[in-house]
């Protein structure tokens, strides 16, 4: 264990809980972390009040005593940023678990740290630049192949410019230089950064490209742009943390940070057992070789949880300005706005809403607002953060404060509805309540790359599903045999689209993810049966007929067929279907 260091020393004065408040320390920073007591503990500076500082310790502050030290470091909470961070698994502020658990055994010991990155791993790398050249903040230095999946970029950190003077080659570790500036000033791989403060870029421009996620319902309904935010609200039961695992194990992003803040335990225990032994659709390998976990589950203290997810946003942004696409998925907000909660009231502070500060949604925004598309500073690369942000709403009631101000500044909502969860329908994403405000720009990408028929065929799906909700008011009223043949056919095609197209498993092999041809190819054959079996329907072929088509049932299960199967089973059904439909009309006819 590292011994307590620091610019100035006060003493504590009262301890409540996870809070400590110290007095003499004149000089501090909000923000500032500090280690409290004999033993060290981390915490941070969250209220000043005069040579008073109100304390929200990042550990158990049992045997903790009044009088002892408190030692400030000057510096707020630094993320270090380079080679190591892929493939690991840290605490909410940024403890890498396996270091830790090496150090102290099953249980994390108080006070203790250790290096964010691996000090003593070499890594090869290979530079991009030469003495005499010109580098300003975010110019790529050289790079290290720290996976097969990702090619780390070795940047200028901001702030910092010049003319190179020296570059070095080969095995290098984080702390090694691998450039001199002429004014004497050294760079190394390894860079840090505040976690509260977003990272500079040169522009944030407007994403023409949807991030995809392989889940149907969401990338043909509500699709968000790369950049993009999504509120994903539901309550106990709904699927939240099992979709949020799919987006991380089949989005179409180059770097996944995964945060699990507040969560159970043993749901975070699935994710650590389960994501090392997951292989990565895109390039084979390991899908760890692109992903980053922080952890910090519901028995960890209150204010690593609220950290957490400015460390994994910061991580993010990082990754960002090498020019990836990054998603970010938290799991859940709601677990780190009680955590805010509970540091506000101990801080006496006025509450709001349900108890929250009254600052909770500016705070939030303060989180979501880093996502986006931007320009990176240095090269012409453009890189972009995804957030995808899960809500646990007590009961199901979107209207509590965390989801309200959630959807605020978010640009699509992703209700999760328990009824749709209790029939066993997933993901069970309610597309009545939830919408996205990026379609419009994005219809022309669609257009462009999977089909200029996908906009029309979104435009009908949600008509028929709109028209079944109406239908199935007036079946509740008068039976179904009321019911037009049309209109039975209609809830028939309503059915098959709500389960062989909007339902998907995320446990099936060929269908836990679906590609864009593959969803379109698969919307517009069930449209098509829809088409033929109305104009079938109008020369007088009886519905029941047209039903008891075993090409109808074999169009319905189009999802169970492979990426790879998938055009020539798609076309094969198509063409039987249609001259079964073809022969029921030339029968009907005298």
């Amino acid at each position: 264990m590292r011994e307590p260091t620091g610019m100035m020393q006060g003493t504590i004065a009262r301890i409540a809980g996870p809070m400590v408040i110290a007095r003499s320390v004149s000089g501090a920073q909000m923000h500032e972390v500090v280690r409290v007591g004999k033993a060290g503990l981390l915490g941070e500076i969250i209220r000043l009040d005069a040579d008073t500082a109100y304390v929200q310790t990042y550990e158990d502050t049992a045997g903790i005593s009044v009088g002892e030290p408190v030692s400030c470091t000057g510096e707020p909470m630094l993320i270090t940023l380079g080679p190591g961070l892929l493939g690991n698994v840290y605490d909410g502020i940024q403890r890498p678990l396996k270091r830790l658990e090496q150090e102290s055994g099953p249980f994390i010991g108080r006070g203790l740290t250790v290096d964010a990155l691996p000090s003593d791993k070499p890594w090869r790398f290979q530079p991009v630049v030469k003495p005499g050249d010109v580098v300003e903040p975010g110019s790529i230095l050289g790079t290290v192949r720290e996976t097969a999946a990702l090619e780390h970029r070795i940047m200028v950190p901001p702030g910092m410019s010049g003319v190179v003077a020296e570059v070095r080659q080969g095995e290098l570790t984080v702390k090694d230089s691998v450039a001199r500036l002429e004014d004497g000033r050294e760079v190394t791989m390894a860079q840090r950064w505040p976690a509260k403060v977003p990272r500079p870029i040169r522009a944030k421009i407007s994403a023409e490209a949807p991030f995809v996620t392989g889940q149907r319902i969401l990338d043909c309904l509500f699709p968000i742009a790369q950049g993009g935010i999504a509120c994903l609200p539901g309550g106990f039961g709904t699927g939240k943390t099992v979709l949020e695992q799919s987006l991380a194990k089949f989005s179409a992003a180059d770097v996944i940070v995964y945060v699990g803040c507040g969560e159970r335990g043993n749901e975070m225990t699935d994710v650590l057992t389960e994501f090392p032994h997951l292989v990565d659709p895109r390039t084979g390998g390991p899908l760890m070789d692109r992903t980053v976990l922080i952890v910090n589950t519901s028995n960890m203290p209150v204010a690593a949880r609220e950290a957490s997810i400015f460390v994994g946003v910061t991580m993010a942004e990082y990754f960002r300005d090498m020019g990836y696409a990054v998603a970010v998925m938290v799991d859940s907000s709601s677990r780190w706005a009680e955590a805010l909660r509970e540091i506000s009231s101990r801080l006496e502070e006025m509450p709001g809403e349900e108890g929250y500060p009254t600052y909770l949604a500016s705070r939030l925004a303060s989180f979501y607002e880093r996502a986006g598309t931007a320009q990176c500073l240095g090269h012409e690369l453009t890189g972009s953060v995804t957030i995808v942000g899960a809500v646990s709403p007590p009961g199901g009631d979107f209207s509590e404060p965390v989801t309200q101000s959630t959807m605020r500044v978010t640009g699509a909502l992703w209700a999760l509805d328990s009824p749709l969860a209790h029939r066993r329908h997933f993901p069970a994403i309610s597309w009545h309540r939830s919408y996205t405000l990026y379609f419009d720009r994005l219809s022309q990408w669609y257009r462009q790359h999977v089909g200029p028929e996908w906009p029309d065929n979104r435009a009908r799906l949600m008509e028929i599903l709109q028209k079944e909700t109406e239908l199935q008011e007036v079946v509740q009223l008068v039976g179904p045999d009321a019911l037009q043949e049309n209109d039975r056919l209609l809830l028939e095609v309503s059915r098959m689209l709500r389960e062989g197209f909007l339902q998907q498993s995320s446990v099936s092999e060929t269908d836990a993810t679906c590609s864009l041809p593959k969803q379109n190819g698969m919307l517009t054959l069930l449209l098509a049966f829809h088409d033929m079996a109305r104009d079938a329907v109008g020369q007088h072929v009886a519905l029941s007929a047209i039903l008891a088509l075993p090409e109808r049932e074999e169009a319905a299960r189009l999802r169970e067929a492979s990426e790879a199967d998938f055009p020539r089973v798609r076309k094969d059904v198509e063409d039987r279907l249609r001259r079964a439909i073809q022969s029921l009309v030339k029968e009907n006819q005298p």
